[in-house]
């Protein structure tokens, strides 16, 4: 995301009226102009100021993590954020389940010719509000126009990076039987959020996205036990398809209790309106932790202790299961197969 000296443009962008063309995407005059009056104005830091087309930092001492993730969420807009947010949110979230740190990312925009500049404008403030939040910085990026009808808007590609403290070792693959599965908040509630702003439905409570920044509830879980043996943002697929994939990478089972998962009542009665189940409705801030039995209380405790881990719950435990099941005990006291999501429930939620 380089960009020349600030020069005297002809005349600045117009964030009100004006649109996107091929120009913007040309790398000429009109696209510094964009750089240097819209991204760089909002990601506004040392290394961006540099104007190189790649980012120089010191690497830290430890492992570093890196994570890329692409963003179509369709709307654009939806209650609680946007795809600015959500973009970076995602990527720290995918650096942080690994236990790390997130130090810094990159962003690479892909924009349909014709698209407003004021919601272009609404996106870049937000991903730049989101960053400082978190306290990672966007550090290098890159901007493409594609011709009108051949994009859908705006499409964000976030990658991070990030650094392993010594003596965290968490891993996919590194359930066991015996051990705890800990969820730190409700589910479905990002997926529904989505779902009722593109159908235009109305509930009587507003559903917002719970997207969020993981990584200090991260940190405030590790400080406490650094002994979480695997972790996991329920996104794409939802708790679901998440669980299905650490008991696959683990080579175990998991039983799950049906009465312990938490869901909003008003994000139950949408899911039931829409014919969704919530197991497999994406969420965007919550985050799915094994650990062994003798932590968990204390696991708990202190997830229910961060802002972002209040409604944690305590959902089921990891079985010695070579089909590598997933299973879960109902209210009504059966059980049933929560298998992998077949097809498509929710299209183009993050």
């Amino acid at each position: 995301m380089s960009a020349e000296p600030k020069k005297d443009y002809v005349k600045p962008l117009d964030f009100r009226h004006g649109c996107i063309d091929m120009g913007h995407g040309a790398g000429g005059k009109a696209s510094a102009q964009l750089m240097e009056e819209l991204f760089l104005a909002a990601f506004d830091n040392a290394w961006l100021r540099q104007g190189n087309d790649q980012a120089v930092f010191a690497p830290p001492a430890g492992r570093m993590v890196m994570a890329t993730d692409a963003h179509v969420v369709s709307p654009l807009f939806f209650p609680g954020g946007d795809i600015g947010c959500l973009s970076v949110h995602g990527t720290i979230n995918d650096v942080a389940m690994s236990g790390a740190r997130p130090l810094y990312l990159a962003a690479s925009f892909i924009i349909e010719e014709g698209y407003p500049l004021a919601d272009l404008k609404r996106i870049v403030a937000s991903m730049a509000q989101a960053a400082r939040e978190a306290g990672v910085p966007i550090i290098t990026g890159d901007t493409k126009v594609v011709e009108r009808g051949k994009g859908d808007g705006v499409f964000i590609t976030t990658t991070g990076v990030g650094v392993i403290a010594p003596g965290i070792e968490i891993d996919g693959a590194g359930a066991r039987p015996g051990d705890v599965i800990l969820l730190s908040g409700t589910i479905g509630d990002h997926g529904v959020a989505i779902m009722s702003k593109r159908e235009s439905l109305d509930f009587d409570t507003e559903i917002v996205s719970d997207t969020a920044a993981l990584h200090g509830l991260v940190a405030h879980m590790l400080a406490v036990v650094p002994g979480v043996r695997a972790m996991r943002d329920p996104t794409r697929g939802g708790l679901a398809t998440t669980l299905n994939e650490l008991a696959k990478q683990s080579g175990v089972g998991m039983l799950l209790d049906e009465a312990a998962i938490p869901v909003l009542p008003q994000v139950d009665a949408a899911c039931e309106f829409l014919g969704l189940d919530p197991l497999y409705v994406a969420n965007e801030g919550k985050l799915v932790a094994i650990c062994p039995a003798g932590d968990a209380d204390l696991l708990l405790a202190t997830m229910r202790a961060h802002p972002l881990g209040v409604n944690a719950a305590r959902i089921g435990t990891v079985t010695d299961d070579p089909h590598r099941f997933v299973q879960m005990r109902t209210r009504f006291g059966g059980r049933r197969v929560v298998d992998w999501l077949s097809g498509e429930q929710l299209p183009r939620i993050c």
